[in-house]
């Protein structure tokens, strides 16, 4: 995949050992229509698959990072030929659902650069990334909820309340309210917030402090960190743990 800006998303090596991908399909706030989903999707398998790439970037081009689910879009999921609509209902699912565990599956850390609003969908990508950095126009909304659905999508219920803790998670959740890039810092949803003019540069400098590490030990601990975050007890993290050690 190249960089020709007509590409709905671009993959650019601005730095050794670091891959950006961009969404990029400003003009509907990069909006999860399959026609940006699917290519995503490739994306991600194609960069986890560089092996001279040592740290990813995640980000959306325009004024948005992502706007969650586009209701104006009729792009069907690929390859549903011959299905029933429950059939094609569960395979947009399938599509849609493998989006968190292939971030965490790559490799590199990923490092989120959140450049404007992250709702719904797109609020989810962000936590599914290992490091998330915003700008000061960022901000996020969980969205389900405010057109009479539920909050919870493509692994939120998990991934929120282990972020933030469940008392802001249920309550950021149930009332539909957005949440400032300030406040999400406050609490631990972003690591920090920087204006918006420097964020690109700021995630680049913490790829460059990753990169100078080895590839195995990076790997290694991003690995750790998540089988941590799912793990029952202590004395099960100390034992997955002690095996990276060997």
């Amino acid at each position: 995949m190249g960089d020709q800006t007509d590409e709905l998303v671009i993959i650019t090596r601005p730095q050794e050992g670091t891959a950006v991908i961009a969404m990029n399909r400003p003009d509907r706030m990069n909006s999860m229509s399959f026609e940006l989903m699917v290519p995503l999707s490739e994306a991600i398998a194609e960069v986890a698959a560089m092996n001279d790439v040592k740290s990813v970037i995640l980000t959306g081009t325009g004024n948005a990072f992502c706007s969650g689910a586009d209701t104006r879009d009729t792009e069907p999921p690929p390859n549903i030929d011959g299905m029933t609509l429950s059939r094609i209902a569960t395979r947009a699912m399938t599509v849609l659902s493998d989006l968190i565990p292939s971030l965490q599956r790559m490799p590199q850390p990923v490092i989120c650069a959140v450049n404007g609003p992250a709702i719904g969908g797109g609020m989810v990508l962000t936590t599914g990334t290992d490091i998330r950095i915003a700008a000061e126009s960022a901000y996020f909304r969980a969205a389900g909820i405010n057109n009479g659905l539920t909050a919870t999508e493509l692994g939120l219920s998990f991934l929120l309340p282990r972020a933030i803790g469940s008392s802001r998670a249920f309550e950021f959740m149930l009332s539909g309210r957005d949440m400032s890039a300030t406040e999400a810092a406050e609490i631990g949803l972003v690591s920090r917030v920087v204006p918006d003019d420097q964020l690109m540069d700021t995630a680049l400098e913490v790829a460059r402090q990753i990169n100078g590490w080895s590839q195995h030990g990076i790997t290694l601990t991003k690995r750790m960190m998540w089988a941590g975050l799912e793990t029952s007890s202590l004395r099960a993290a100390i034992e997955l743990e002690s095996h990276t050690q060997l």
